[in-house]
């Protein structure tokens, strides 16, 4: 019985509604179920130590990580189904169903965490030519002949770099100036291929299905309204045309504002990937793929997807 009234108790509180939900879905670790919930880290491992000393929750290693998982054969379990199906109650419920398949998505996906690990170490020993801007001009050479739009360009320095290389490239910023400059600068190195149009990213100047590449590159904090950006370059698309987006992961510099202009302090991947999800978009996948070595240490989120077919 002291068991039972104690399953309870740890039960009482949402948080632990929440943690317990998804533990019955899959083994999690602590980053995993942080990056899922929102919640502090230290918020989720004390959750989950009363968890397990209600022996509602267990946890097993595998190297330096633990797994946490449901209690199996747990004399509760009906306790555990029931505080499972209660979770839908919980307003962030859906959105921590949302997450837990983008991290699970994830898991699966190795090859982007291989490349975290070798970007890593790229400049950790010097090699006589090797940098980046060498290791971008050799990937460059890879990107078909395709057209793309540039939202958010500024002066237009991705889209230069893409028209040597694409069939045609269509850059768009609000500031008129900016257009002025990028167009002139574009015309002084012979890029006919390369078109500057002024317009906002919620509803770029570009027709319907008609580019392969849609690119917003540092510029979704600036946006007014960031789901209506991503609604913008769904429209524009191809069917089986690609988003990528480059921005930064939230941060609490708040500063950023002042003195960069930014509307938005970064965002969660799992606002993207809902925002994505919501626009029409398949195969996202959102991933933490850069962090600055100095303060205030911000991080760059990647995310794609594909408009379907």
């Amino acid at each position: 019985m002291a068991s039972t009234l104690k399953a309870l108790r740890a039960l009482s509180a949402p948080p632990r509604v929440r943690l317990v939900a998804l533990l019955s879905e899959s083994e999690l670790t602590v980053r995993e179920l942080t990056d899922i919930t929102g919640m502090r880290q230290s918020g989720i491992s004390m959750h989950l130590g009363q968890l397990q000393d209600a022996g509602l929750v267990e946890s097993s290693r595998d190297g330096k990580n633990a797994y946490y998982r449901v209690a199996r054969g747990n004399e509760n379990g009906g306790l555990i189904e029931l505080a499972a199906a209660g979770a839908a109650e919980i307003p962030e419920h859906e959105t921590d169903r949302q997450n837990l398949k983008r991290i699970l998505e994830r898991r699966e996906n190795q090859d982007l965490v291989y490349f975290n690990r070798v970007a890593g170490r790229f400049d950790s020993v010097y090699g006589p030519g090797r940098s980046w801007q060498a290791f971008g001009q050799l990937l460059l050479r890879l990107v078909p002949e395709i057209v793309v739009a540039d939202l958010g360009s500024g002066e237009g320095l991705l889209s230069e770099l893409l028209a040597r290389k694409c069939s045609q490239v269509i850059a768009v910023d609000n500031s008129d100036q900016i257009v002025k400059f990028g167009q002139a600068k574009a015309k002084k190195n012979g890029l006919t291929n390369l078109e500057f149009r002024q317009g906002d990213l919620q509803s770029p100047p570009i027709d319907d299905a008609s580019v392969d590449l849609a690119i917003l590159s540092q510029a979704l904090h600036h946006a007014e309204n960031p789901a209506a950006a991503i609604e913008g370059a769904f429209r524009i698309l191809k069917p089986g045309g690609q988003v990528m987006i480059l921005d930064l992961v939230k941060h609490k510099f708040d500063k950023a504002a002042e003195l960069f202009g930014d509307r938005w302090p970064g965002f969660a991947e799992g606002e993207l990937h809902q925002w994505l999800e919501a626009a029409g978009f398949g195969q996202i996948e959102v991933s933490v793929v850069a962090r600055e070595e100095e303060e205030p240490h911000f991080e760059t989120l990647l995310a794609s997807a594909v408009r379907p077919v």
